[in-house]
C-alpha cells in the first residue's frame, strides 16, 4: 500500500511537471512571437503568466519534499525526486528569461527596427525545439534522445555568436541604434541561456537513467 500511495503520488508529480513545461514552451513561443511582431499584449499575458509557471515550481518542490519526508526513498526513488525539482528550477529560469525577452517588446514598442528580424527567430524555434524535445526525453528517459538534444545547443551558441557581430557592426556604424541593438543583444543572450538550461535538463535524464552526473555543455 505504501509503495502504491508513493507511485501515485510520482504520477501526480510528474503530471505537474510535464504542465509547467508546456506553460515555458508556450511562454518561449509568445516572448519571441510578440518582439517579431511588436504585440506588446502578447508580451503582457508572457510577464503575468509567468506567476503560474511560479506556482508549479513552488507546489513541485513542496510536494518533493513531502515525499522525502514522508516515505525517506533511497536510491532510483531518491533520484527521481531529486531529477524533479532540479528540472522544475531549471523550467522555471528559462520562462524568467522568456519573461525578459517580453519586457525588450515593450520597450521596444514605439521604434522602428533597425532591420527585419531573421536570426533570432531562427535562433528561437531552434531553442523551442530542444524544449519541446527535452521533455519528450524526460517522458520516456531516454538518455540518447537526451544527449542528442544536449548537441543542438552547439547551433544556438553559433547563432548567438553571428547575431552579436552584425549587432556590433550595426552600434558602430549607427550610434543612434545602440540601445535597440542592446536590446536585440540581451534577447539573444536570454535564448542561450534557455539553451544552457535545457542542457541541464538533458543531464538530469542521464542522471536519472543512469545514476551518473555528466556534463553535456
Amino acid at each position: 500500500m505504501a509503495r502504491k500511495v508513493f507511485e501515485d503520488r510520482l504520477s501526480e508529480l510528474h503530471e505537474s511537471l510535464m504542465s509547467m513545461g508546456l506553460l515555458v514552451e508556450e511562454a518561449i513561443y509568445k516572448s519571441v512571437k510578440s518582439l517579431v511582431d511588436k504585440n506588446v499584449d502578447l508580451a503582457l499575458e508572457v510577464v503575468t503568466d509567468d506567476q503560474r509557471i511560479n506556482e508549479y515550481e513552488v507546489k513541485i518542490e513542496k510536494k518533493c519534499f513531502e515525499l522525502i519526508a514522508l516515505q525517506q526513498p533511497v536510491g532510483t526513488d531518491l533520484r527521481r525526486i531529486a531529477t524533479m525539482l532540479k528540472v522544475a528550477t531549471d523550467l522555471e529560469r528559462m520562462a524568467d528569461h522568456a519573461v525578459s525577452i517580453s519586457k525588450s517588446t515593450i520597450s521596444l514598442k514605439d521604434e522602428i527596427y533597425v532591420k527585419p528580424l531573421i536570426d533570432i527567430p531562427k535562433m528561437a524555434e531552434i531553442v523551442k525545439e530542444m524544449v519541446r524535445e527535452v521533455l519528450d526525453a524526460y517522458i520516456s528517459l531516454d538518455r540518447e534522445a537526451a544527449i542528442q538534444v544536449s548537441k543542438k545547443d552547439d547551433q544556438i551558441d553559433k547563432y548567438f555568436s553571428m547575431i552579436f557581430m552584425e549587432l556590433l557592426e550595426i552600434m558602430q556604424q549607427d550610434p543612434a541604434k545602440v540601445n535597440q541593438a542592446i536590446h536585440f543583444l540581451l534577447v539573444a543572450q536570454h535564448l542561450e541561456r534557455i539553451g544552457d538550461y535545457v542542457t541541464n535538463v538533458c543531464e538530469w535524464i542521464v542522471y536519472l537513467k543512469t545514476g551518473s552526473l555528466v556534463d553535456l555543455n
